[in-house]
């Protein structure tokens, strides 16, 4: 299990280079199920993998001019503040309660991200972006991703898509610095009182940097609204993933990916039966018009 575990932390790195997200969404769910963490070290992991990831992340994409710095340095200043609050505060809450949420939110996001917005002029991105709104939604992501031990990537891509009037090529870079803050600071809260377990979360977070340089090589040859439509696609099969296994914990019920297997299987079969029949739908609508 060690092992694939490992191999899956590579997807970690890729999704993050490619998505500017997504890796925390990988790597809580890997860590409680296939290392079987205990959720308080699951959660204080994820930040160290999902943070040294992204900084690695940010490189190729700042060298490639897809990050802006005065959205992001604004967006993760105030973010930070939530992060660390926010580790702090995970202490009073319990673990079910929280990833039971980190699902829920997931769904929010990805409903958000189908339904995009218009892509903004060229150029006006960072001089029309309301700040006091980055600001406030800044503080909301972090205190998510001190919580729930999410760099944010899966909120902070679409607040600056949607909030932030960034362009998604843009957002994806950006968002790896509003990241590597986000868990620097929600790390630092945890570590108040959770110690890590540097046998599983060094590692990881070695294959994760690996993928993310695969993820960033190729975030640029992929046009925006396939890359959002993606990413959008990609939080909602993971969402029901891990609302999959939580909510039945709330009625008594285990369910084990090794048992039941099938269920998930199925679920993620009809989100792609439905995910091929929207392109279908839209290539259809765009050459009718």
């Amino acid at each position: 299990m060690f092992i694939l575990g490992v191999v899956l932390a590579v997807l970690i790195g890729v999704s993050l280079g490619l998505l500017g997200g997504g890796g925390s969404i990988l790597t809580v769910p890997i860590l409680l199920y296939v290392f079987r963490l205990p959720p308080e070290q699951a959660i204080a992991s994820s930040l160290l993998v999902v943070g040294a990831t992204s900084a690695a992340a940010l490189i190729p994409h700042a060298r490639g001019g897809r990050v802006r710095w005065r959205t992001g340095l604004s967006f993760g200043a105030a973010s930070m503040a939530g992060a660390y609050l926010g580790g702090r505060l995970s202490a009073h809450i319990p673990p079910s309660i929280l990833l039971l949420a980190f699902g829920a939110m997931m769904l929010l996001t990805a409903g958000a991200m189908l339904r995009g917005r218009r892509e903004p002029t060229p150029g006006a991105a960072e001089s029309g972006s309301p700040l006091p709104r980055i600001v406030a939604q800044g503080l909301a992501v972090g205190a998510v991703t001190g919580l729930v031990g999410a760099g944010g990537g899966f909120l902070v891509v679409p607040a600056l898509v949607l909030l932030g009037r960034l362009p998604m090529t843009a957002a994806v870079g950006t968002s790896l610095l509003v990241i590597a803050l986000n868990s620097a600071a929600g790390l630092a809260g945890h570590l108040a009182r959770t110690e890590l377990p540097w046998g599983v979360a060094l590692p990881v977070a070695a294959a994760a940097v690996v993928g993310s340089f695969v993820g960033s090589a190729l975030a640029g040859r992929v046009a925006p609204d396939t890359l959002r439509r993606g990413f959008a696609w990609f939080v909602l099969a993971m969402a029901i993933f891990v609302l999959g296994q939580e909510v039945p914990r709330v009625f008594g019920v285990t369910v084990s990916l090794a048992r039941h297997w099938p269920l998930f299987v199925a679920a993620q079969g009809a989100l792609v039966l439905v995910a091929v029949a929207q392109t279908v739908r839209r290539q259809r609508l765009a050459h009718a018009a």
